[in-house]
């Protein structure tokens, strides 16, 4: 099924302007949720909101939001007072600065969007893509959405331009915070780990490769539970990890295995994932007959 834009954006790159579309790149309909059922009647629950003070149940239509200035001490502000405050929405992504893309850490990534070229922008965007991929580069700019401000990078993947939305750095917690107690490494213990790193080196990231197993888990307990069958936590083994004692022997251990798994591997071929049964969905119950 071919993927539906979520809305429609102009790049703005010098005095050219790039209509394009907007699709998510991730998709949240994978998820498995579950409900909050009554356990006596297995009915769904609602939820409400309690006053602190009082224990008296407070509708939608009483509440306002209030900002926590001191230990319960609050300013209240009015949905009009609220809405004033917020970015106004320019459809427009205006870019700033070029810079390498290797200069851009990982840990400013949040959401990611594909952008595609709308009607008349098919041209400035193919010309915008791939003076990027010869630059090296990645566009930085602006975006205003939902009331709020973005920053966002434009990045060129194959033919296609990327948007990643990305974390202010206000946003981010400094890695300096975290205290990493300083160790020496022995020249031998570095010489095992770099073997095992080259071992288990690949040429790219393929990332159908991995499998969600905790996904396939749950569904595969839920189509027993709707076909009628009972689960026993048994039936999920959990996976103990050995305690590291000696780092030289875990290293020499580790590069045992990797020669192994690469001989199963080229012995028997890559592993294919066996395909799951759609689920069938639960039988009703047997009427009782007539006496």
């Amino acid at each position: 099924m071919a993927a539906r834009s979520i809305g429609s954006l102009t790049i703005s790159f010098g005095l050219v302007a790039i209509p394009v579309k907007l699709y998510s790149a991730t998709q949240s309909g994978n998820a498995i949720s579950f409900n909050l059922l009554h356990k006596g009647c297995g009915s769904r629950l609602r939820q409400q909101y309690v006053c602190l003070k009082d224990g008296s149940i407070v509708e939608r239509d009483d509440m306002v939001k209030g900002y926590e200035f001191a230990k319960d001490q609050y300013v209240t502000f009015e949905p009009a007072e609220i809405k004033a405050m917020e970015e106004a929405g320019t459809h427009a992504i205006d870019i700033s600065e070029f810079v390498p893309i290797e200069s851009v850490d990982p840990v400013y990534f949040d959401k990611t969007y594909y952008l595609a070229p709308d009607k008349g922008g098919a041209k400035p965007y193919a010309l915008l893509t791939e003076a990027l991929k010869q630059a090296k580069r990645c566009a930085i700019g602006h975006w205003a959405a939902r009331g709020k401000s973005y920053i966002v990078m434009l990045r060129p993947v194959g033919d296609r331009l990327t948007m990643q939305q990305l974390h202010f750095a206000a946003d981010v917690r400094p890695a300096s915070e975290i205290e990493i107690p300083q160790q020496d490494v022995k020249p031998a213990e570095l010489n095992l780990a770099q073997q095992l790193i080259n071992q288990q080196t690949a040429e790219k990231f393929e990332p159908t490769a991995y499998t969600d197993d905790l996904r396939a888990r749950i569904q595969a307990a839920i189509e027993k539970k709707v076909e009628g069958h009972q689960i026993s936590v048994a039936d999920f083994p959990a996976e103990g990890g050995g305690k590291v004692i000696d780092l030289m022997e875990a290293l020499r251990a580790s590069l045992e295995k990797a020669d192994a798994a690469r001989a199963s591997t080229a012995r028997l071929g890559p592993r294919r994932e066996p395909k799951r049964a759609e689920p069938q969905p639960a039988k009703p119950a047997r009427k009782a007959g007539k006496r």
